[in-house]
């Protein structure tokens, strides 16, 4: 039995020239990932869709941060018919988790500004868990962690390539699995190290982790 399904949105910009009269959607979705966990927090089943924008287009910037191009999105399909396929795969009663906020705002003004908002199930929005915000409550930080750092922090291991829709939601489901798991997460040692002597000011990265630590370059 399925109990979260853990998704990651990849968007695009649209320039304000393009956007539809009265319409405040800034972005378009161009990739859904989304990574299921099971009621032991396994990663059970995946999904991954590209979406064909239909205001905003692929700049460089986009395609070099994702790996996604024109190429990848010309022939999938439109985000109402992306959004379908999706929740025919979704396994009922699912609760949805993401890293912030962002994902679950884009789908209630995509799904509001392309007209099937009436497919996004009663409740999903409403009982959406935000891991980001998880992960500061367990480390008691009120700051907002990105994905790479808190993966860091709690001793994880990244796998593929940042910013892939499918990547980061099966890494997001990997460090959302340990919150569930442990009633006290363990971190990092060195980050442990960096944030006890930092309490204040900690602004962690890979930089501030290794800062302190003398490598012996030489050889012997």
């Amino acid at each position: 039995m399925c109990r979260y399904a853990v998704i990651d949105l990849e968007m695009c910009s649209i320039p304000r020239d393009l956007r539809k009269k009265g319409s405040r959607l800034g972005k378009e979705i161009i990739q859904i990932g989304v990574a299921l966990l099971d009621e032991n927090y396994e990663i059970t089943d995946s999904f991954n869709q590209y979406v064909c924008p239909e205001m905003g287009y692929i700049d460089s910037f986009i395609e070099h941060l994702t790996g996604i191009d024109h190429a990848a999105v010309k022939n999938a399909p439109k985000m109402a018919e992306a959004w379908n396929i999706f929740m025919q795969w979704l396994p009922e009663g699912t609760v949805m988790v993401s890293w912030s906020d962002t994902d679950s705002s884009q789908i209630r003004k995509e799904s509001e500004a392309k007209g099937f908002a009436d497919k996004v199930p009663a409740g999903m929005l409403e009982h959406w868990v935000d891991a980001q915000k998880l992960f500061a409550e367990k480390i008691k930080r009120k700051r907002q962690y990105s994905l790479e750092e808190a993966m860091i922090a709690a001793d994880i291991i990244q796998e593929g390539r940042a910013h892939d829709g499918l990547t980061d939601a099966c890494n997001t489901a990997l460090l959302f699995a340990k919150l569930k798991r442990e009633p006290e997460l363990k971190l990092n040692p060195i980050y442990e190290y960096a944030r006890e002597e930092k309490k204040d000011t900690l602004s962690f990265s890979m930089k501030d982790l290794f800062a302190d630590l003398k490598i012996d370059t030489t050889e012997g």
